[in-house]
């Protein structure tokens, strides 16, 4: 039982953060319980009367979780967003959002030069955040819109070699070999790929929502999965499960995985890469497009199918206008 907060106010899950609940309607709480403005910001939530927030970027990100715009991201944009969230009201709450400058925000991606990715995740956040203040009417302009990204210390992903694939096939055990074939035979993310449950496919293919785009997608099944899947019993509502037929979590196929990786030395060559590997693998066969691609990974635009399997699709059309130069 919760003891240490006053009637209708929860904590969601593992989040720090406070909610006042009633009528069905959620409102999160920014004051820090036990102090004199928790008092005062709850009595005025009993009274029917949510306090308007000032100008302020804790203001701007209080109004942005409220929207109706939250709802529509995925868990882990949640997860993402919030840490991002932390370190704006860390370091800016009071900050008028109207008073930013571009060059507050190459300060502040630079400040984080160590970590890149982070970086750039800090920026991308921002300028939801500023979209959300033009949409309401508190900004004219998001500055942190076409903020240039950090380039990032790691080699750009690429495909895994045939070699470690078939190494891979070898090493691993019948529950890790499973995992990998899925993500390589349908070429979805491993949140995906952990979700698929018996009763989405018809046994020719399946059926996914992607959890980060919410694309509604169907997979025929390749050979290698589909020979794979007839050996696989039944142990859960899940395709992939643990021995008792729970569900995997992410960090225990990450486990099983990297196991394997190391076992064989394919190290450089993560989860994600299967997903390359599985749009270089259609862009380079003949006849292939863009569009093809994008009804396997559920990308949207071809800018991402080049990022994933450019290098594949620039190998088989050369090979096309180099055999039509020889004819």
């Amino acid at each position: 039982m919760k003891r240490d907060l006053p009637a209708y106010c929860y904590r969601r899950g593992r989040s720090r953060y406070v909610y006042f609940c009633k009528h069905g309607k959620n409102i999160r709480v920014h004051a820090e319980p036990g102090t004199p403005e928790f008092a005062a910001e709850y009595a005025m939530l009993l009274r029917g009367r949510p306090p308007v927030p000032k100008r302020t970027m804790k203001g701007l990100i209080q109004l942005y979780v409220e929207s109706d715009r939250w709802p529509q991201l995925a868990a882990n944009t949640h997860k993402t967003y919030a840490r991002h969230f932390r370190y704006f009201e860390e370091k800016m709450a009071t900050v008028d959002p109207a008073t930013l400058r571009t060059v507050h925000v190459y300060e502040m991606r630079d400040a984080l030069k160590d970590t890149p990715t982070e970086a750039n995740g800090k920026v991308k956040a921002l300028a939801t955040l500023l979209a959300h203040g033009i949409r309401i009417g508190w900004l004219d302009q998001n500055v942190a819109q076409g903020v240039r990204a950090l380039k990032g210390k790691r080699e750009p992903r690429g495909p895994w070699p045939a070699e470690m694939i078939e190494a891979f096939r070898e090493a691993a055990n019948a529950d890790t070999r499973l995992i990998f074939e899925l993500l390589l035979g349908t070429g979805q993310r491993i949140g995906d790929v952990l979700k698929m449950r018996w009763g989405d496919s018809d046994g020719a293919g399946i059926s996914v929502r992607q959890g980060k785009t919410g694309a509604a997608l169907y997979v025929p099944f390749t050979a290698s999965l589909n020979a794979v899947l007839r050996d696989t019993p039944r142990r859960g509502l899940t395709i992939v499960t643990q021995p008792n037929g729970r569900p995997v979590s992410y960090s225990l196929a990450h486990k099983w995985i990297m196991d394997t990786r190391i076992q064989i030395g394919a190290q450089a060559w993560d989860i994600h890469a299967l997903r390359h590997s599985a749009a270089s693998e259609i862009a380079g066969l003949p006849g292939m497009t863009a569009e093809h691609v994008m009804a396997i990974t559920g990308h949207t635009n071809s800018a991402m199918v080049l990022l994933y399997a450019g290098a594949a699709a620039q190998k088989a059309r050369a090979k096309e206008a180099q055999n039509a130069r020889g004819k």
